[in-house]
Formats: structure tokens, sequence, C-alpha cells
């Protein structure tokens, strides 16, 4: 007999306008109910369920999907999930990840003699500063979903250092296992985007585990998905679906403070 979650939807009921406008959603995003389900954090069964109108999405993945989706998809989704419109965008200083606030323009810094032409200066994308910290290989980070995690400012930053803008989110490292690349305090730029292991070989990734977030190096030997210390002294991490690790984003770039 088959189980109850397995059986369809019976024909001439008309699907939920949440479990249609999903569909829809990972359709225009062009992936597949693993992928979805990778983005946010569940399992392919999850998405088939929700898609069939079977499950109802919990408040935290209509505000994911909120953050996936478009400006109206994206006010759908987050009132599904008991937000209102006037409360997300006081919420987010006037601002969803969807639609970066606008950077004010900067006093043009001179060197030596010349001024910068500020209309030869690159366009800038908001990016939000999270209230979390990412743990260097080895330390305990923030055990938060990246998307969950509440951002305290926004940074500028050339839109040329940011392929997906919309998935783009700074956070700051606690500990020094990546010295002398990456040290304690620097503040990561994280693509969210990018999480397919065979295009992050040898990169500077994010990952998640039972100890939070961590910042490692992704390393591929023979059959085996490795994520490593710049500090040797530092034990390895075997991604495996018994060690618990997963990839959650790619490290663009960072900014180390003077010293």
């Amino acid at each position: 007999m088959e189980p109850a979650f397995m059986k369809k939807k019976p024909r001439g009921i008309a699907l939920p306008e949440w479990a249609s406008q999903i569909t829809a959603l990972r359709e225009r995003l062009r992936i597949n109910q693993a992928g979805f389900a990778r983005r946010l954090e569940c399992s392919a069964m999850t998405i088939s369920r929700w898609e069939r109108g079977l499950l109802q999405p919990s408040a935290e993945h209509f505000v994911q999907l909120g953050n996936l989706g478009g400006e109206t998809e994206a006010w759908f989704f987050w009132e599904m999930a008991g937000i209102e419109a006037a409360k997300m965008v006081q919420a987010l200083s006037g601002a969803s990840r969807k639609k970066r606030p606008n950077v004010p323009r900067l006093e043009m810094a001179r060197a030596g003699a010349a001024a910068i032409n500020p209309e030869k200066v690159p366009h800038v994308v908001g990016l939000p500063l999270l209230n979390a910290v990412i743990g260097a290989h080895g330390s305990a980070g923030d055990k938060r979903s990246l998307r969950t995690i509440p951002a305290t400012e926004i940074i500028g930053a050339p839109v040329s250092w940011c392929p997906n803008p919309t998935y783009t989110s700074l956070l700051r490292v606690k500990g020094h296992s990546m010295e002398p690349l990456i040290r304690h305090g620097d503040i990561l730029a994280v693509d969210s985007f990018q999480i397919d292991r065979a295009q992050l070989y040898g990169k500077v990734v994010i990952s998640s585990g039972k100890t939070g977030l961590c910042v490692s190096r992704l390393r591929h030997y023979d059959t085996l998905d490795v994520l490593e210390a710049e500090n040797r002294e530092y034990d390895p991490v075997v991604l495996n679906k018994s060690s618990g690790w997963r990839i959650v984003g790619k490290v663009l770039w960072w900014i180390s403070a003077a010293p």
C-alpha cells in the first residue's frame, strides 16, 4: 500500500496558490527539485510535497523562498510567512535581499594632484554585513542559515566583485587556522549561489556542519572531497553524508584591517 505522503493530488482539486508559486519560482530559476532543495536546506521529497500541495512550507522556508524570488514573488512568500510588508521594509532599512539600497555618493579621494572622475567610478552594490561570525577551520561559527541571519549594516562594493549580488553577503571571521591567508577579524564576501563542488575545487569556501559556519579550502583527492585549513596543523574534514558537512557558499574576496 502506498504511503499517504506519496499519494498524488486527486484530479479536479486545485492546488494552493503557494504550491503553484513554488513550482513557478523553481522553473524560472531553471533548477530541478534536488538543486532547489539544496538551496533551501531541505530534502527533494519536501520540495515535491510542497509543489503537489501536500505540505505547506514553514514560515522560515517561506522567508527563504522570498529571498530567492523576484520582487512580486518575494512579497507573496514573505506575506505567507506572516510578515507585513511595512514591517519588512522597516526591518531591512528599505531594502530586500533582491533589491539593494542605493549607496550614497561618497567623497572622491585624491591621490596626488589629480581628482578621480566620478563618472568613471564603477557601479556599486550594497552588501549586508551579517550579525554573525564564520569560524576559521576548526573553530566554531554561527549555527544559523546564511539566509536567516539579520544584517547590522550595508557596505558598498563594486558590482564587478559580485557575480551574484543578490546572493552575496559579508561575515566576519573568528579564529587563526586560515592564516596567513585569512586572519582573525577579516570580513569575507560570501556568494551562496555558488555551491557546486565540482566548480570549487581549490577555492576557499564556506561550509556548514555540527560546529556551525566554517571557512576552509576545498580539495579533491581521488574520490574524496576534503575541507582543509591553510595551517596544516589542523585536521582536515571529509565531505560526505556521515560527516554532516556541506558547502553553502564560495568566498569571493575579503577585507583585512591594516596591521
